[in-house]
């Protein structure tokens, strides 16, 4: 039977001096001159009394003091961190990357103004500088998740760790032996590249009907696959990169399809944590079975996910808060 193919092709004190001229008869006012002392003085010794320059200097804590300092500030950045380790997508990674960099900055400004006990003083400036540098840390990671290079926070926290970046802290953070500095709470996962086999459901109705839809995947990375009947996920599928693989029964409807391409699939969080796109096919397709006196017609489709010579349906783009995940 004839097969129709849709192909998918990835296309911002002034002070006035007044000069004023004397009446006839007024006393000259040549220059003033400076003489005596400026000031309130006491007495008749003439003595100076003036008003500080600058904010009076810090008092230096007792080790209790920088103690619960040290918890004050770090608090904030712990929690934020641990709320990065279970951020499992795209949605909410930017926001919670924004937090993040805001509560080190945050421990960043208060541990500044503090004098600690002399005995620690170069390795509490050493840490301020440290806790400095990985605010700038979340704040590149938090680039790089607009830019979809990393989908996740475990994912995030996994490239900071391979870059040294949260053991950089650590081990600063250990200087200040007998005080709690630490401020990551939680261990990054090693770097992993998770696939399931081609053609693996991750979900899927019954497929009871007599068509099949053909998945093409000729890109570099892996997809997974989701048809959408109406308002209901009706199969969800994995297409390893240059396979293909074909969905049989798909029952009768029109579906949207919708796919998601990437590096490691994280099945908990169902996303790609890194280098990852989310689409959807430019056009809905149609399944539909005819049953005549003699005959039963049902069509077929085939569908490419990457770019193809004469290809007729241009993929759009889907906001990853969007995708049916």
């Amino acid at each position: 039977m004839t097969t129709p193919r849709l192909l998918a092709c990835a296309v911002v004190t002034l002070v006035a001096l007044t000069a004023c001229t004397p009446s006839p008869g007024d006393p000259v006012v040549g220059p003033a001159t400076a003489g005596g002392t400026v000031g309130t003085g006491q007495g008749s010794g003439g003595r100076i009394s003036s008003s500080p320059t600058g904010p009076p200097a810090a008092v230096t804590l007792t080790p209790d003091e920088y103690r619960a300092e040290l918890e004050e500030a770090r608090g904030p950045v712990r929690d934020a961190v641990k709320k990065l380790a279970a951020t499992g997508g795209l949605k909410t990674l930017g926001k919670q990357l924004q937090k993040t960099s805001g509560a080190v900055e945050g421990a960043v400004t208060r541990l500044s103004a503090l004098a600690p006990p002399a005995e620690v003083k170069a390795q509490h400036d050493s840490y301020v500088e440290a806790l400095g540098r990985l605010r700038t840390s979340f704040d590149t990671a938090r680039q790089d998740a607009e830019e979809q290079r990393v989908c996740t926070g475990p994912a995030v926290l996994t490239g900071m760790a391979e870059a040294d970046q949260l053991s950089d802290v650590e081990d600063v953070a250990k200087t200040l032996s007998g005080y709690p500095a630490s401020v990551i709470p939680v261990k990054a996962a090693k770097k992993r590249d998770r696939r399931l086999s081609n053609g693996r459901f991750i979900a899927s109705e019954g497929r009871t009907g007599r068509a099949y839809l053909e998945l093409r995947n000729g890109t570099k990375q892996d997809a997974v696959v989701v048809l959408v009947r109406g308002k209901k996920k009706a199969v969800t599928v994995y297409v390893r990169r240059k396979s293909n693989f074909k969905i049989r029964g798909v029952r009768d409807g029109s579906y949207k399809i919708y796919y998601t391409l990437g590096q490691d699939w994280d099945a908990k969080a169902r996303t790609f944590t890194r280098s990852c796109a989310f689409e959807q096919f430019g056009k809905s397709v149609r399944f539909r079975t005819v049953h005549t006196a003699t005959q039963i017609r049902w069509t077929d489709w085939t569908i490419t996910l990457h770019a193809v010579t004469g290809g007729t349906v241009k993929p759009k783009k889907v906001k990853p808060g969007d995708f049916p995940t």
